[in-house]
């Protein structure tokens, strides 16, 4: 995990997101990870389809569970790129329970981003000018 992170955001958690169990389960947690994505590359002006004229496709996930998210939580989503190579890059997420008496670590995460042009349908090398703006605030 970095030590630090250059991007957070906040989400709550809403009722829908909850599975029979009463909690957040892993596909609503992997949904979270989604919208915190896509806020993440919206400041550097990307979209998961619109990345520097080429897509991202999630390669890979993992996901470290430590507390239950429930409903009306609020968690602050922390983002951030590293480990770039010639097709992609990796994301790594702490997501962090804001709206208790303590802040709680409810879960940390790390995507697989690999660069893919939709029209060819081929993996394609991740363009240096995504590179220099997602590490600018590294």
């Amino acid at each position: 995990m970095p030590a630090q992170y250059s991007f957070s955001t906040e989400l709550k958690i809403r009722i829908t997101d909850l599975n029979y169990g009463g909690h957040v389960g892993n596909d609503s947690f992997l949904s979270l990870i989604q919208e915190a994505r896509q806020q993440y590359l919206h400041q550097f002006g990307y979209k998961e389809l619109d990345f520097e004229g080429f897509g991202l496709i999630m390669a890979d996930s993992a996901i470290e569970y430590r507390h239950e998210l429930n409903y009306g939580d609020t968690v602050k989503i922390s983002v951030q790129a590293v480990d770039f190579d010639k097709l992609g890059f990796d994301l790594f997420y702490l997501l962090e329970i804001i709206n208790r008496a303590e802040i709680i670590v409810a879960g940390k995460a790390k995507t697989g981003m690999i660069c893919y042009d939709y029209t060819s349908k081929k993996k394609t090398s991740i363009p240096a000018i995504a590179i220099a703006k997602l590490t600018q605030s590294s």
